[in-house]
């Protein structure tokens, strides 16, 4: 019986992308995108999102493309510009599991100095009854342990709980360890794969 539904942040509850900074920093998609390929990666950002001070990765950072430096100090002086709305009908959704019973909780790669610029302006966070974030556990998903740190804290079974996530690899790492996961892409989507998981 499914009792608690986990999901993921950004993709999932908040549109969260770099390209809303840097394709109007640099005025077209393509020179964005290169620069997001090639000097502040996502692999790059993880380094931050699994407890690596802002300050220190930009530094360092800088140090290696000193070519980039007002770019990439861009990437932490102007961060809150990434942030774009709650994804389309997901507040509501959530609203309505609570009151059906289900308990909501956060599992996220994110770090814990961005994420305090955002907590309280989207009201979608407060809905949750319990979040774990790489940032302050310091280790980030797919890895099997931030998972487990989820499920002990609050005494959830993996196979009485849903996982949303929109990188399949974090999927995966859910299922391994015998939690339901999918692979979100809408709001409307993610309803249909609960209920199959429900249902079955």
């Amino acid at each position: 019986m499914i009792k608690n539904i986990i999901f993921d942040f950004g993709g999932v509850l908040v549109d969260w992308n770099p390209h809303h900074l840097y394709d109007t920093y640099f005025g077209d998609k393509d020179s964005a995108d290169w620069f997001l390929s090639n000097i502040c990666t996502m692999d790059w950002n993880m380094q931050m999102d699994a407890g690596k001070p802002f300050e220190q990765g930009v530094a360092e950072k800088i140090a290696q493309y000193p070519q980039w430096e007002k770019e990439i100090r861009l990437y932490w002086e102007r961060w809150i510009d990434m942030m774009g709305d709650t994804i389309p009908g997901m507040y509501d959704w959530i609203l309505q599991l609570k009151q059906q019973g289900y308990a909501i909780y956060g599992l996220t790669n994110w770090s814990t100095e961005t994420f305090i610029q955002v907590k309280d302006k989207y009201s979608i966070f407060q809905l949750m009854d319990g979040i774990v974030m790489s940032g302050e556990e310091r280790v980030t998903k797919p890895d099997a342990k931030i998972y487990h740190i989820l499920l002990n804290r609050y005494q959830l079974a993996p196979e009485e709980c849903v996982f949303f996530d929109d990188n399949v690899n974090n999927v995966i790492a859910a299922q391994n360890i015998g939690i339901h996961a999918v692979q979100f892409q809408s709001t409307e989507q993610a309803k249909r794969e609960l209920s199959k998981v429900t249902l079955s």
